[in-house]
């Protein structure tokens, strides 16, 4: 059962969060083709280490993880282990790039022909869907920034550094066109960010603060409702003096 979507008045239907999951998981568990190809067991023992590898990398990061921990929450033998991946370091390499790729869609789905204000209510509320539905994928990337993304650096100053710049030329564009109000387009996209992606890392002090009654399902509709309000109330362009409205 796909988990419930986040509500709004004007926001166009959007892919089910579940599918997103789906997409990264196979894209994690399909590596480049060998020799030989891969048995339906094969592909099965891959996705079932995956799964215990973020487990694992979402609580101790990478520096804390060790493949014994990771065989032990995958339920198979180191050795066995080793045989589908040989080093960790391929197992962090592989849900990373599934996780960035993943990560990515929403900002990709930002349409350049779209109106500015429904564009950018729809990627506010794919990002928040994405930490509802992801916690442990957000706080694996979390951890690899807060140690310098050692492993993903081309990634990031590659294929995120270059979708970004895409973005913020459609961002220029609209504020050139009078249809938002001028601010610098790469901090509104990291403010964007910051802003939804709290609500997986912190997740435990998001629901202690808001305590019993708010800290259900319904903290996603709010935060959704809040950060609209906050963006589009500062998107929204203003007369400039002596300037008929």
């Amino acid at each position: 059962m796909a988990p419930r979507k986040l509500k709004a008045a004007e926001h166009p239907p959007i892919a089910a969060p579940r599918q997103h999951k789906a997409d990264a998981k196979a894209a994690a568990s399909h590596p480049p083709a060998r020799h030989r190809p891969q048995t339906r067991i094969q592909k099965e023992k891959q996705d079932i280490i995956l799964e215990a590898a973020l487990e694992v990398f979402a609580v101790h990061g990478f520096r804390g993880s060790t493949i014994d921990q990771i065989a032990e929450v995958a339920g198979m033998s180191k050795p066995n282990l080793l045989y589908y991946f040989p080093k960790k370091e391929e197992i962090h390499r592989r849900l990373i790039a599934a996780l960035l790729d993943t990560w990515l869609a929403p900002l990709r789905e930002m349409n350049a022909d779209g109106d500015p204000f429904t564009e950018i209510r729809s990627y506010i509320r794919r990002k928040l869907e994405m930490a509802r539905d992801f916690p442990r994928e957000s706080r694996l990337f979390a951890n690899e920034m807060l140690q310098g993304a050692p492993r993903i650096s081309e990634m990031i100053e590659v294929d995120l550094k270059g979708l970004v710049d895409e973005k913020a030329k459609i961002l220029v564009d609209w504020m050139d066109r009078g249809l938002l109000a001028r601010a610098d387009p790469y901090h509104l996209i990291f403010s964007i960010w910051a802003t939804t992606q709290h609500y997986a890392d912190f997740d435990v002090q998001v629901r202690a603060v808001l305590g019993k009654g708010r800290n259900g399902e319904g903290r996603f509709e709010d935060a959704a409702r809040y950060l609209e309000q906050l963006f589009m109330h500062g998107l929204t362009p203003r007369p400039r003096p002596g300037q008929k409205t």
